[in-house]
């Protein structure tokens, strides 16, 4: 039988999360209180025995005037994707949110597709001919990934691509930068930095180079860096209330949900980040840093600091997030990819995110206005 799904609390949710080795940062019931402009339900799917056996986070965002939502749910749900009736469990998914005023759904399965080691990354940046990193052979395939997309299309849901007119708004990355961390040393993952970063995190140590963490009070100084690096790299920054907001609801469901990270210099605050932890995963979030100094290699001694404390923590995964699919020399965001690169980890190609258009004409026009807003 297929699962049962209805509206959980947030107690029940936050306690399944606990019990699993892995769960995004957008899946735990917190992320929801980071988005004002969405309404949270969190949702759960119990098994014939009642016991809960899956979770999402849907947010719910209203049009105006209209009593009818966006059903968003980042990097998720957290079922058994690998479950032989999945329109099982994402049936029941789409009556529900229909029934609360949803005409579309979107979802992000984290189901990785491929994986390309740091190595082919490396040589197919140096090759003339590649143009993107998905038309580069893989050094694993995950079969039953391709086997899921399909099994999706087949039942009406479609996959988002970037640029695409149809759907909302791009959602998160596709591709993402990992470092396996699992049965390794903190010596080992040292050892599989390029010599280029062993260098600069000896070269910001000798510089005098002091990396701490900080807490709320310091939020205004990282989001000074953050504001520079979005006119440096041009994107749009956002407020410092966000970043307030997130400090204030993840630290109050788990203290070490969300952690700030500051490089100072001979007084003078260099970079700052932040990092996100849920079991057994770690995410590098958001990263600034000032043009100023950039020789003591402040980057390098704040991301091997958090990687080193993720490690303490237990880590068996850390992510540096997006990267570029784009392999063009002429693109801006070529050298964060190069520098991610230079961790020894890996690429990481997720099942991108799905629309369900619960009502066509709603769902349609909605994605004409955005691509008119891009």
């Amino acid at each position: 039988m297929s699962p049962r799904l209805k509206a959980i609390t947030r107690e029940e949710h936050l306690a399944f999360v606990a019990a699993q080795p892995s769960v995004s940062h957008m899946q735990v019931p917190s992320w929801g209180d980071v988005k004002p402009d969405w309404r949270a339900e969190s949702l759960g799917w119990f098994g014939e025995d009642g016991r809960l056996v899956g979770v999402g986070l849907a947010l719910l965002r209203p049009l105006p005037k209209l009593k009818r939502y966006l059903a968003y749910l980042p990097e998720g749900p957290v079922i058994d994707w690998s479950a032989p009736d999945l329109e099982g469990w994402l049936e029941p998914m789409l009556s529900h949110l229909k029934g609360l005023g949803a005409f579309s759904v979107r979802m992000g399965p984290p189901v990785v597709t491929r994986r390309w080691s740091a190595e082919v990354v490396k040589a197919a940046i140096a090759a003339p001919g590649a143009r993107r990193l998905r038309d580069v052979e893989a050094t694993t395939r995950e079969p039953r990934a391709f086997d899921i997309a399909e099994r999706l299309r087949r039942t009406g849901w479609r996959q988002n691509e970037p640029g695409a007119e149809d759907g909302f708004a791009a959602g998160q990355p596709r591709h993402v930068f990992q470092v396996p961390f699992a049965g390794r040393s903190l010596e080992d993952i040292h050892q599989g930095l390029n010599q280029q970063w062993r260098r600069n995190i000896k070269k910001a140590e000798k510089a005098g180079v002091k990396v701490v963490q900080g807490g709320y009070e310091d939020l205004p100084a990282f989001h000074a860096l953050y504001v520079e690096t979005a006119e440096r790299d041009r994107f749009v920054p956002r407020p410092l209330g966000y970043f307030q907001r997130m400090w204030t609801a993840l630290r109050a469901e788990d203290p070490d949900r969300m952690r700030l990270y500051l490089a100072h210099h001979e007084g003078d605050v260099l970079a700052a980040a932040t990092m996100l932890t849920v079991g057994e995963h770690v995410w590098y979030s958001y990263g600034a840093s000032t043009g100023r100094r950039r020789d003591v290699q402040p980057n390098n001694a704040i991301q091997w600091r958090m990687m080193s404390d993720a490690h303490e923590l237990g880590a068996k995964v850390y992510d540096f997030r997006g990267i570029t699919d784009t392999l063009d020399e002429d693109n801006h965001l070529l050298g964060l990819l190069r520098f991610k690169v230079g961790t020894g980890g890996e690429a990481v190609e997720y099942l991108g995110e799905w629309d369900y258009p619960l009502n066509r004409v709603l769902h349609r026009a909605l994605g004409l206005y955005m691509s008119r807003r891009r």
